[in-house]
């Protein structure tokens, strides 16, 4: 059990003990990580706003309810900005990505609040409109394609590390503007944030550090040689006076592609993981792909977002002033972890919420947020996940686990939510043939 010391601060209510209950489940372990919706589950019924201790040993505040969910999520008085955070400076590195202060890439959207947010906002929002993410479906179809010719005649893939965690870095790197000869240097630092998110911060950090190098020096040779990619456009802003500084383009490109691909490679990776677990949803979406239909597969791509989602807790806030939550008083200072997974399962909101439901109406999930900060990205994580799983299905009708789903491993870390491998067999196919 994650007790955590009764150390409140004299501020802090007497209603609010620091203390957890002493039948609540153990939360963060392995076992955790495997499945935590039952966990969720007794924390929505008996201690909704639950204060407790993280693996790193910070104290905060889970919000496990939709309600309160939505509320947090909105809430002005939430800040984005590590600044507010109450505990002592050594600490703050805690509450954010490894590396990102050291490297000066803090300025981006995930830490700051408006009217830094709305204008940050504003310039970046221009590469994720309609129009600019369908003229984009072409090339992810390819790569799509791409992918699935490099292992479909072997009879066997790892859908993680061959499929799902490839794509959205060439997709992001494609739409920064990132040259394609330099996108296997990313996929290899984007690795190593991935491998090691969840444990030793260091080598996340260093990749961090190497990603920046990259992006100063990216962004002085598109300010001589611009093109027509995000990168280019934010340069452009900037010399026109929507003054974007070089370390606020830096910060931005840098969130993008942090944020912009760990949340597709999971949105696949759970996505594909559980139609194979839920095999009359996974044939009802086939038949219907194979008729030509989308509709099922524009609710399904939500639904798997609402059922298990690539991201289980938002990114962290800090109250800049003390206020209720759930019932819960919170102090200025303390962090607040609206879990988005428990949020989805909440009975109060989705009827059968552990059931998949492919054809679920009523969906209004928030596995990509709510209020100001919901994804920017969120368009371009549709088009790759409808893209990438209706493919998979189309390609690979036969496609199966290739392990007990016992041996499947999920990587440890607090905010995201994915499968370290995902091992699947299926009858040799050979490649498309080129356009």
């Amino acid at each position: 059990m994650n007790h955590s010391p009764d150390d409140r601060p004299a501020d802090r209510p007497a209603e609010a003990p620091a203390t957890c209950p002493a039948d609540a489940p153990e939360l963060f372990t392995w076992e955790f990580a495997t499945d935590p919706y039952p966990a969720y589950a007794w924390l929505r019924e008996h201690s909704p706003v639950h204060r407790t201790s993280l693996p790193s040993g910070v104290e905060a505040w889970l919000v496990t309810r939709y309600a309160d969910a939505r509320q947090a999520l909105a809430d002005a008085r939430l800040s984005k900005n590590p600044a507010h955070h109450a505990e002592p400076a050594h600490a703050k590195g805690k509450t954010g990505i490894p590396g990102e202060r050291k490297a000066e890439l803090m300025t981006h959207l995930l830490n700051i609040d408006p009217p830094d947010h709305t204008r940050l906002r504003r310039l970046v929002s221009k590469a994720f409109t309609p129009r600019r993410v369908a003229a984009f479906a072409p090339r992810v179809q390819e790569l799509t394609d791409r992918l699935i010719d490099d292992f479909a005649g072997k009879g066997s893939a790892d859908l993680i590390h061959d499929f799902a965690f490839p794509l959205p870095i060439y997709a992001i790197c494609d739409l920064l503007g990132v040259p394609r000869e330099d996108q296997d240097d990313f996929r290899d630092w984007a690795g190593m944030m991935i491998r090691h998110g969840g444990g030793p911060r260091g080598g996340v950090a260093r990749s961090v550090k190497k990603m920046r190098g990259y992006l100063a020096e990216l962004i002085h040779r598109k300010r001589e040689n611009p093109g027509d990619d995000l990168i280019s456009g934010l340069i452009r802003a900037s010399d026109h006076g929507e003054h974007l500084t070089e370390k606020e383009a830096a910060a931005m490109a840098f969130i993008l592609l942090f944020a912009g691909f760990e949340t597709t490679v999971n949105l696949i990776g759970n996505g594909m993981y559980a139609l194979l677990r839920n095999p009359a949803q996974r044939d009802r979406l086939q038949r219907s792909l194979d008729a030509g239909e989308g509709e099922l597969l524009e609710t399904g791509i939500e639904e798997l977002l609402r059922y298990d989602g690539p991201v289980e807790l938002a990114t962290w806030r800090f109250a800049t002033e003390p206020l209720t939550l759930g019932g819960r008083d919170i102090a200025v200072g303390d962090p607040v972890l609206v879990v988005l997974a428990a949020a989805d399962r909440d009975p109060a909101r989705f009827e059968g919420p552990d059931t998949l439901d492919l054809a679920r109406r009523d969906n209004q999930h928030l596995g990509y947020g709510h209020g100001i900060h919901y994804c920017l990205g969120a368009p371009l994580a549709r088009l790759e996940g409808q893209t990438a799983l209706a493919t998979l299905l189309r390609r690979l009708p036969d496609l199966r686990l290739a392990v007990e789903p016992t041996e499947l491993r999920w990587r440890g870390g607090l905010i995201m939510r994915g499968l370290r491998t995902l091992p699947v067999e299926f009858g040799p196919r050979p490649a498309q043939p080129p356009f």
